[in-house]
């Protein structure tokens, strides 16, 4: 495996540039500040292969869809992460030569990401043909002033002189690799070469999608003093030009701020005097007193969230690396918002969300963030409601069907067999409340908000089931469960199961609601005793002999053979193989049944767990970013230690060594909180029900001892797991009582628990 970054365990850092590895680097060396950010494109400008990237949070645009054979139920557009203009430029010009580390002559290159706050920097020594420069460049997206993007550049003139022209841009011309018909999303409104403004707007269009206006204001700074060069526009850009001369030994900063505003938080005809004043506001207090004050507020956020690891520097920088990439994506601060798949790494899949927020990245966040952080995410899917409803409607069923793929509640992905048929996304976001409520003790959204979730969810459940005579089930046609290398199945295992789970646990939870909640839904005895007799009747399809649950109808039909037999050079199969082989073949993109009892861990035995694992594993290829780290969970709960490491670390560092060879794309921020997942509900194997945590811990061998904080109903716990003993630390909050391998282990405010094991 070809490794670019080096191992270091709060850096991401390479030596080397290798133009065949530019998107790979721009990717891994992407930021955000979870209101807006970009991949790790050069400032100076790049003319070789590169995927220019910078976008803005729940800023978007509604692609028109493009089929071969249009469906009646099909989306009318896909909603795409639009490429937001760019605001980084600073081109170069030495001595007549534009600088463009595609062309010129270069030596000492360094490209880091520092996770301690999210600090880009790069460096590089120019060979000219008189002279020779020294570049330094430090970027970073403020998280106390959202809308600011502070850039730093030094040359230094190392032999002979150098006249440098620098040309600082804001370019709303930018467009998208993937645009279905090479559209330009922007158009401009203005340009003030007085303030330095461009504002734009995307283009009309004919869904009811609100056009979204967007006004970038940049201002230069050299030394802290303000600096103005020459200012040209044009439409839609506006660049200024400022050229100093160096002698031997001179050195040169130039600061670039940059204000984004849009029109989700300003009207447009306002937009200006706001972006004025945050840019006064910014250049109050220098590049160093500006970044100071956002690596404080990044300390706080580890002090919370990270996950330390001893003697292992590989699986250290991989969680925090994951740890930084999420937090840069989504820190909760801003409801109307959700986790993109690539974050503000790429244009890649669309969308706000998918179900791989509730799957996924809940589970975390309920342990490492304030519980009003996850009622948020709860409370998105509440208020796109309607859409859910609507996306049922137009599959001609009752209820709600949240989407697969959204920024609005409507459903905007464009491949049938996976916005249609992967309908169970709609038990994961019900699950989320359960895991919420069991989590936090707190009530108050499955009493109320959730509980129209919850019932809508379920009418869409048993109206989309239909009962077999043949089989006197209730069975599920139709479908395409978590491995998307099945379509169009009939009777997904769990699909089946989280249906049932979905209609057992509302009719649980219906006469706790509140009275207001219970009119509202208004769900009649005749309903209920259908959803019982779904429940009871529900077909879960099972293969008695090898005691083990079946994806689906057929699956032993295939040719089963594990995945270890597939030439090397025709992994991931995805990239290499037919759609038809694909479909035809036993191998699984991802945990399927294995999701299910993953969910419902309390639901089976041992003997079940470990006889579906040995079954499913070998054959599953992990070409999902999402499944290793399930894999990984319950290989540690059935003790098959050095495989659960071993899945770790793909999950760890899924990225940062490129595994499924598409990292070029964008990172899968989506899956990354699998690495956190994988260490505290598998190495430690904390759970929580009947209203206690509960642990089972181990320590990788390789590892000498790892540590990581929980967020537990108002209690900080610290725990730290080594080989022969584990440290409870309650660092605050009310006396508790939890399980550690069976044992109580009593713990107190202030005091230390320390358990042999």
């Amino acid at each position: 495996m070809k490794r670019i970054f080096e191992i270091n365990p709060w850096q991401v850092t390479t030596h080397e540039f290798n133009p065949a590895d530019k998107r790979l680097q721009e990717s891994i060396t992407s930021i955000g500040n979870d209101y807006m950010g970009m991949r790790g494109n050069f400032e100076e400008g790049y003319s070789g292969d590169s995927l220019q990237g910078t976008y803005l949070a729940g800023v978007w645009f509604p692609d028109k869809t493009r089929v071969g054979w249009w469906k009646n139920g099909y989306p009318k557009y896909f909603g795409k992460s639009i490429n937001a203009p760019s605001f980084i430029g600073i081109g170069i010009n030495i001595n007549g030569e534009k600088l463009d580390l595609a062309a010129s002559k270069i030596k000492d290159f360094s490209f880091s990401l520092d996770m301690h706050q999210g600090l880009l920097t790069r460096s590089f020594t120019y060979l000219g043909t008189t002279t020779t420069v020294r570049f330094e460049f430090q970027r970073f997206l403020h998280i106390k002033q959202k809308e600011a993007a502070l850039i730093n550049v030094v040359a230094t003139v190392l032999t002979g002189k150098a006249k440098i022209t620098f040309t600082a841009t804001l370019d709303g011309t930018v467009t998208n690799e993937d645009s279905n018909y090479n559209e330009h999303f922007w158009q401009s409104c203005g340009e003030d070469s007085d303030q330095r403004t461009i504002q734009v707007k995307t283009i009309p269009n004919p869904y009811g999608v609100p056009q979204f206006t967007v006004l970038l204001k940049q201002g230069l700074r050299h030394n802290n003093h303000f600096v103005k060069g020459m200012v040209t526009t044009t439409k839609a850009g506006l660049s200024e030009k400022l050229t100093v001369d160096l002698n031997s030994g001179d050195r040169y900063n130039l600061e670039k701020d940059v204000i984004v505003v849009t029109s989700r938080d300003v009207e447009p005809e306002m937009q200006a005097q706001k972006a004025a004043e945050l840019m006064t506001r910014l250049q109050a207090k220098s590049f160093t007193e500006n970044l100071a004050e956002h690596t404080a507020i990044w300390q706080r956020r580890w002090e919370k969230s990270d996950v330390v690891i001893t003697g292992n520097d590989l699986a250290q920088q991989g969680i925090r690396f994951n740890i930084l990439q999420l937090f840069m994506t989504y820190y909760g601060e801003d409801k109307r918002l959700n986790v993109g798949p690539k974050g503000f790494t790429g244009e890649k899949y669309g969308g706000a969300t998918y179900w791989d927020t509730e799957a996924f990245i809940f589970p975390m966040y309920l342990c490492v963030a304030k519980p009003n952080v996850t009622r948020a995410l709860l409370q998105y899917r509440h208020d796109q409601l309607a859409g859910a409803y609507q996306n049922a409607k137009d599959l001609g069923l009752k209820g709600a069907l949240f989407p697969m793929v959204t920024f609005n509640g409507l459903e905007c992905h464009n491949e049938w067999e996976i916005t249609f048929e992967e309908i169970h996304r709609n038990a994961d976001i019900a699950f989320a409340i359960k895991r919420y409520t069991s989590y936090t003790g707190d009530e108050s959204y499955v009493k109320n908000e959730g509980m129209d979730v919850l019932v809508e969810t379920a009418r869409f459940w048993a109206d989309r089931v239909h009962y077999s005579k043949w089989r006197q089930k209730y069975v599920m046609h139709g479908v395409t469960g978590p491995n998307e290398y099945e379509n169009n199945v009939n009777n997904n295992w769990f699909t089946n199961l989280m249906a049932q789970w979905v209609l057992q646990y509302t009719l649980e939870r219906l006469p706790l609601a509140d009275p207001a909640a219970q009119k509202r839904v208004h769900v009649s005895e005749q309903e209920k005793a259908n959803w019982q007799d779904i429940i009871a009747n529900m077909y879960l399809p099972e293969d008695h002999e090898r005691g083990i649950f079946l994806q689906q109808d057929d699956f032993l039909d295939k040719d089963l053979q594990p995945a270890k037999e597939i030439p090397a050079t025709e992994r991931p199969i995805n990239q290499h193989w037919s759609w038809d082989k694909i479909l035809r073949s036993p191998f699984i993109k991802q945990a399927d049944v294995l999701q299910g009892i993953y969910y419902l861990d309390d639901h089976f035995t041992k003997e079940e767990k470990e006889r579906n694992f040995d079954f499913y594993e070998p054959l599953t290829v992990h070409e999902s970013s999402l499944s290793p780290c399930v894999h990984s969970i319950l290989a540690a709960e059935l003790g098959k230690k050095k495989q659960s490491v071993a899945l770790y670390e793909r999950t760890a560092r899924l990225d940062l060594d490129n595994y499924n060879n598409d990292t070029a794309d964008g990172l899968h921020i989506t899956s990354m909180s699998g690495s956190w997942l994988a260490i505290v509900q598998g190495f430690a194997g904390m759970r929580y029900d009947k209203e206690q945590l509960k642990f089972n811990p181990f320590v990788p061998d390789n590892w000498q001892n790892y540590s990581f904080k929980l967020n537990y109903r108002n209690r900080l716990i610290k725990v730290v797991v080594s080989h022969d003993e584990v440290k409870l630390d309650l660092i605050s909050g009310k006396q508790l009582t939890v399980m550690v391998k069976d044992q109580q282990v009593e713990l107190k405010e202030g005091e230390v628990a320390c358990l042999k094991v």
